[in-house]
This record gives structure tokens, C-alpha cells and sequence, in this order.
């Protein structure tokens, strides 16, 4: 019992440091709260300008389709995570060695950071949604049900995100520069993860694509649910693909990183 109190201590101060560290930079979070208005903005107008010459595309009217772009764009930290960033600025000051030797699990410590990053940032785009509802016509649900499927996907979906960007992280420990690996995840994470377009708009065979990778766990499926363009009934068959998800994708981002770690080369510190 003491040993479990200890851990739930020491991951809680872990947790309760990330809100701290983001609001340490205000700068950051006004810049960050300008382009993201712009980016909203942006994606609204661009599809009411795909809309202008028909009512429905794919069987998605165009109200269905605003609405999920605009919640997928307010939840859009949940697919997307600093891991690979982390581990290479590890790795290049020479601190990486440092966080192996501390005497907690080092991949639950990144897993409590980056759930406490996504938390933090989600607090922090409450001013978009506020916009969204009141110049977009955003509409949020109101069915506590559409919300507990929607919560349960939203974390499963994080943490197959998770496991699935460890697993890609360790190839920074085979690399001196982690700049285009960095940039290349983040730019499959925005279109993979069907924060652009909804998968039932994508062609069958690319939405097949989509699919076989876990992207979309992380943010199409939940937001689906959320949006009300996945029937509530599929939930415990979507909650299901997800947790055989998180088992595959930790076995095996867990086996590589065993080996990728043997491969650290100090590049400062």
C-alpha cells in the first residue's frame, strides 16, 4: 500500500508540474490562441466553400460535417503528443542517461506528462470552442451517454497515440537529427487522424489505409462518436478495436525500445 501511495504521489507531482510549464510562456499561449483562430476560421470557410454546390456529400449533410471539423480541431492534442521532440532534445543534451536512472518507470512518467500536456492544452482551446459556438454554430451534445462513449474512446485513443509515438521516438535514438522525423509524424498525424476530413468522405480504399493505422484511434474515431456520425450502439465494438490496439502497439514499441536504448549516443551534456 505504501509503495502504490508513493507511485501516486510522485506521478501526481509529475502531473500537476505540466500545467505550470505551459503557463510559464504566456507569450505561447497568445500566439498559439491567434493561429489557432486563423486555422479555424480557415477550415470553416473552406468547407462551407465545398458545400456551396451541394447539401450532402458521402451521406454527410453540411452541418454534420462543420460540426466535426470543429470539434476534431478543438480535440486535436489528443492525437498528437511532443515524444519524439522529447526524445530527441534528450538525447542531444545529454539527458537521457539522466531520466533512465531515475527510479521510476520511465515510460509511465512520459505517459502521465504527455496525458497531462493533452489535458492542459484541451483547458487551453476552451477560448476556440467558445468561438465556435458563437461565430460557427458549433453544437456541442448534450447526452451525457454521447459523452462517456465519446470520454472512454477519447483516452483509449490517446494511449494507442501513445504507445504508437514511443514506438516511432525510438528511431531518434538512431538519428542526430530528429527535425524531418518530428515535422513528417506531425504532418501524417493532422491528415491520418481525420482532423481535415471526415474518414466517411475518404475513398474506400483510402479510407482502408487510414484505418490499418492507429492515427485515427486517436481522434476520427472518438470524435465520431462525439460529432454523432458513429451511431452510439458501435461504441463497445470501436472501445474493443482500441484496446487490441494498446495491447499490439505496447508490445511491440515496448520490445524495440529495449533494443533502440542500447544504441544511445550522447550528443551534449
Amino acid at each position: 500500500m505504501q509503495t502504490l501511495q508513493r507511485r501516486v504521489s510522485v506521478y501526481g507531482a509529475l502531473l500537476a508540474m505540466i500545467p505550470k510549464m505551459f503557463m510559464a510562456y504566456q507569450l505561447w499561449f497568445w500566439a498559439g490562441l491567434v493561429m489557432n483562430v486563423i486555422s479555424m476560421s480557415i477550415l470553416y470557410f473552406f468547407w462551407n466553400a465545398v458545400y456551396a454546390e451541394s447539401g450532402v456529400i458521402s451521406g454527410l449533410a453540411r452541418e454534420q460535417t462543420i460540426n466535426y471539423i470543429l470539434l476534431a480541431f478543438f480535440f486535436m492534442p489528443l492525437a498528437s503528443n511532443d515524444l519524439v521532440w522529447e526524445f530527441g532534445s534528450n538525447l542531444r543534451e545529454g539527458l537521457m542517461v539522466h531520466h533512465l536512472l531515475r527510479p521510476v518507470n520511465f515510460q509511465a512518467m512520459n505517459y502521465v506528462q504527455q496525458f497531462g500536456a493533452v489535458l492542459t492544452r484541451v483547458t487551453l482551446q476552451i477560448p476556440i470552442l467558445l468561438l465556435g459556438v458563437f461565430l460557427f454554430g458549433l453544437k456541442i451534445p448534450t447526452d451525457l451517454m454521447t459523452w462517456l462513449a465519446f470520454l472512454v474512446s477519447a483516452l483509449l485513443g490517446f494511449t494507442v497515440m501513445f504507445f504508437f509515438t514511443w514506438f516511432l521516438a525510438c528511431f531518434t535514438f538512431y538519428t542526430t537529427e530528429i527535425w524531418g522525423l518530428g515535422v513528417l509524424i506531425e504532418g501524417m498525424t493532422f491528415f491520418l487522424s481525420g482532423a481535415l476530413v471526415p474518414l466517411a468522405m475518404m475513398p474506400e480504399w483510402l479510407r482502408g489505409i487510414v484505418l490499418s493505422v492507429p492515427f485515427a484511434q486517436a481522434l476520427a474515431v472518438p470524435i465520431g462518436l462525439l460529432s454523432g456520425i458513429t451511431p452510439l450502439g458501435d461504441a463497445p465494438r470501436l472501445w474493443l478495436i482500441q484496446i487490441a490496439w494498446i495491447i499490439g502497439m505496447w508490445i511491440i514499441s515496448t520490445l524495440f525500445f529495449r533494443v533502440a536504448v542500447r544504441k544511445i549516443t550522447v550528443q551534449g551534456g
